[in-house]
């Protein structure tokens, strides 16, 4: 294992032993209850999946078979659970909460979020932002299969995106094609055009965002009376061969080259596509 591996195990389990400290797992009986947190994660699953059967909450939360079994037979003891009609696999049977079983729930759940309120009130409303961030972070890079079922929202952009673009390219562009700063200049400048210049009925900034973060971004900026401008999607240089790839696919023609050097690339031949829409 590389030192900077071993650094970076280190500090991921320096924030688990943080974290799961600041918000009290490691006590006996979570949130001043009775229940341990694996328990009190099985009481979740079944409040918010009425009829759910134990071979989906087994799957849903990774727990060894028998270890979920013995949870089950501890809620149906205290009566909060009931299984519904007999099958041949008990593992299929539709599992429901009995009305003690919502009520302990709710008591619970409610427990927790006091919790996590006082955690955020703690905090200004720019720190949470910032917090909700990290955390939606760490659930995209370690859970890529979740985030490919969210959604995609595209809407116009607003104060604090256009920062967010300069941001992105700058540090997209160095790391995959060694732009320099220049670059990141190059598109502050476009950037601050545009804002300036803004005309609201024949220009627009798209951002894309899925699960409250940015990911992407098009300006769509007239060029004179009858043609608009791509900017800041797909740059036009014959290195960049996915871009080329989707401007061909959707019916653009390359019409000229121009060979140059930029961005601290001595090697770079800018190109320009057209798509006529009449």
């Amino acid at each position: 294992m590389s030192q900077s591996l071993d650094t970076s195990v280190t500090g991921v389990r320096h924030f688990n032993r943080f974290y799961t400290r600041k918000i009290g797992v490691l006590r006996e009986g979570l949130l001043d209850s009775t229940l341990s947190l694996t328990e009190a994660r099985v009481l979740y699953e079944l409040a918010g999946r009425d009829g759910t059967t134990a071979s989906e909450v087994r799957s849903e939360l990774g727990l060894d078979a028998g270890y979920l079994s013995r949870i089950l037979r501890g809620f149906r003891k205290r009566g909060w659970l009931q299984r519904g009609a007999a099958k041949e696999d008990a593992r299929r049977q539709p599992l429901s909460l009995t009305r003690s079983g919502r009520a302990t729930f709710q008591s619970l759940n409610a427990r927790s979020s006091e919790q996590i309120r006082q955690l955020l009130g703690a905090l200004g409303p720019g720190d949470q932002d910032h917090l909700l961030d990290a955390m939606r972070t760490i659930e995209t890079l370690l859970e890529p299969q979740d985030r490919r079922l969210q959604p995609y929202l595209l809407r116009t952009h607003r104060p604090g995106d256009i920062g967010w673009v300069v941001h992105r390219h700058g540090v997209l562009y160095s790391k995959e094609w060694g732009y320099d700063e220049r670059f990141e200049a190059l598109v502050a400048q476009i950037v601050s055009e545009f804002v300036r210049r803004y005309d609201p009925d024949r220009e627009r900034c798209w951002i894309a965002e899925r699960n409250g973060e940015c990911v992407g971004s098009v300006f769509l900026v007239g060029k004179s009376k009858h043609a608009a401008k791509l900017r800041l999607l797909l740059w036009t240089q014959s290195e960049l061969k996915a871009a080329r790839r989707i401007y061909q696919q959707c019916g653009f023609r390359l019409t000229a080259t121009d060979p140059h050097q930029s961005w601290g690339r001595s090697d770079l031949v800018s190109e320009t596509w057209e798509l006529d829409l009449r």
